[in-house]
């Protein structure tokens, strides 16, 4: 599991993985904003992922997590990796398929879906 915003693995040359941390702006999205304190926004994005469908909460602390999501009709997993960077107030995320070439944008809707969650929690 990743520790830093810099261990995030970087997205292969494949277009199934978006990360907040991708140079390539095909697989570029915007890491998770969130005010007071990060290890709160932790436990809520954990508690957001781990009510998604399909979701394995693999591991988790006040700084990151690691979890597994199985499509619904192959059960392929895609792994989510998001990391708090309390000094810029974001959490990093990067969401992958282990297998396959094209995700068809899968990876960006899941990612958009928690991003929407955990802005609604929030509030």
């Amino acid at each position: 599991m990743p520790t830093s915003p810099a261990q995030l693995a970087p997205c292969p040359s494949k277009p199934n993985c978006v990360s907040s941390l991708a140079t390539d702006a095909a697989q570029q999205v915007a890491p998770l904003a969130y005010t007071g304190d990060p290890a709160a926004a932790m436990r809520r994005l954990r508690a957001v992922i781990a009510a998604m469908p399909r979701a394995t909460m693999v591991e988790a602390t006040d700084r990151a997590l690691h979890a597994e999501l199985r499509s619904r009709l192959f059960r392929f997993v895609d792994d989510v990796d998001c990391v708090v960077d309390p000094a810029a107030g974001v959490i990093q995320i990067r969401s992958a398929s282990r297998l396959g070439y094209s995700d068809l944008g899968v990876n960006r809707q899941r990612v958009e879906a928690i991003r929407s969650a955990f802005e609604t929690t929030g509030r």
